[in-house]
């Protein structure tokens, strides 16, 4: 029987400053720390790129112990990483790095892009992996746009973009260490799409852009609320485009487990976060110039 998700809450997306970089992060925050497994969800851009301008040029930086991912929306990016790998991620492309013991990874504009200018625009999320697997060798898997597998509403007005995880008999081609949907969605004007989302799935769903009426109660718009966290009930996210919108939708099995964060590593334990810094510094985690 289709039940809707009951809203836990439902918050804007507040404007923070990285080095150089103003960005959205509408998680963490006030009140909410995490949607386990989902740990952070930045929204960055749109940003006009250009050889005058541009902020979005991440060094090369270490992570351990999650898996950081990166949705592009707008734009292209070069990720370079310790593994060897060089990809161009393009609009509707994606990126999707499993950290485990180790990883260093550098990701900016590529260079003919800040050369013709541009829009870039992206979600970058921080999946949760659990103790078992923190340590696991590090992976790097890459989409273009074409890879993703799309599923339509039946007025064919929205288009839901299946990343990772299962819907309507399609699954995604990414694989995940744990039970996760990632789902993002171009929608028009009065189009219309019921998501199923197992009762046990922490959930989310996030506005990039325009304006959606969530579970026929909640509206979504831009500029103002513009995610709502959904409590573990139900089994049905339903959204009616207002306007022409880009969204995100984010669902998983609880880990359950301690989280222990210092700044790139996110790990169970102080201790094991002492561990990530020293092996980083003995190049344990590889190198990357």
């Amino acid at each position: 029987m289709k039940t809707y998700k009951t809203i836990n809450n439902t918050v804007t997306s507040p404007l923070v400053n990285m080095g150089p970089i103003r960005l959205r992060q509408p998680l963490p925050t006030q009140g909410i720390e995490n949607v386990d497994p989902f740990l952070l969800l930045h929204h960055y851009g749109p940003y006009a790129i250009s050889e005058f301008n541009n902020p979005f040029d991440l060094g090369p930086h270490p992570h351990r112990g999650f898996e950081p991912i990166t949705l592009l929306f707008k734009g292209e990016q070069l990720h370079r990483d310790s593994l060897g790998n060089e990809m161009i991620v393009k609009g509707g492309g994606v990126q999707w790095t499993t950290a485990g013991r180790g990883i260093i990874h550098a990701e900016a504009p590529t260079k003919e892009f800040v050369k013709k200018g541009g829009d870039l625009e992206g979600i970058q999320l921080w999946l949760n992996l659990p103790a078992k697997d923190k340590m696991m060798p590090p992976n790097y898997q890459h989409l273009e746009d074409e890879q993703i597998p799309k599923v339509f509403s039946e007025d064919k007005k929205v288009q839901l973009n299946i990343v990772a995880g299962n819907q309507k008999n399609v699954t995604g081609n990414i694989k995940t260490q744990t039970s996760v949907n990632v789902f993002t969605a171009n929608a028009d004007e009065n189009g219309e799409l019921e998501i199923e989302i197992p009762e046990s799935h922490q959930s989310l769903i996030y506005l990039l852009d325009g304006e959606i009426l969530v579970n026929e109660t909640q509206i979504l718009k831009k500029g103002e609320n513009q995610m709502i966290v959904f409590n573990q009930d139900g089994n049905t996210i339903k959204f009616e485009v207002k306007k022409a919108s880009a969204l995100l939708i984010l669902s998983g099995e609880p880990i359950q487990e301690k989280v222990t964060q210092y700044g790139p590593y996110v790990m169970n334990t102080q201790t094991e976060i002492l561990e990530a810094m020293r092996d980083y510094q003995q190049g344990k985690m590889g190198y990357l110039y």
